[in-house]
């Protein structure tokens, strides 16, 4: 089965308790190839779903993504095949 590699940086970090995780691209029901993919925008519920009882999915609502060290626009754009490291980009505040 195909992975992702999540990286989780600050606000993620702490409601993980983890700075990187390897993550199974679930197999579509529908898929009688058995491919793996997932689309980034789906990557926020199921990693919530791995991590109940936290914070993390309100972080990630307020985060960006970086596939592959490139920044992601669109997230509804991108699809996961395996292989991709995926960082949680949370907001910085500061002064």
């Amino acid at each position: 089965m195909p992975t992702i590699t999540v990286l989780y940086f600050a606000a993620a970090s702490t409601a993980t308790g983890l700075t990187t995780e390897e993550v199974a691209l679930p197999v579509p029901e529908s898929d009688s190839d058995n491919v793996s993919c997932l689309p980034l925008s789906a990557l926020g519920d199921l990693l919530a779903a791995r991590h109940p009882g936290t914070k993390l999915r309100e972080v990630l609502a307020q985060s960006q993504w970086a596939v592959d060290e490139e920044m992601v626009d669109d997230p509804a754009q991108v699809v996961l095949t395996g292989g991709e490291e995926v960082a949680v980009i949370c907001p910085v505040s500061g002064g």
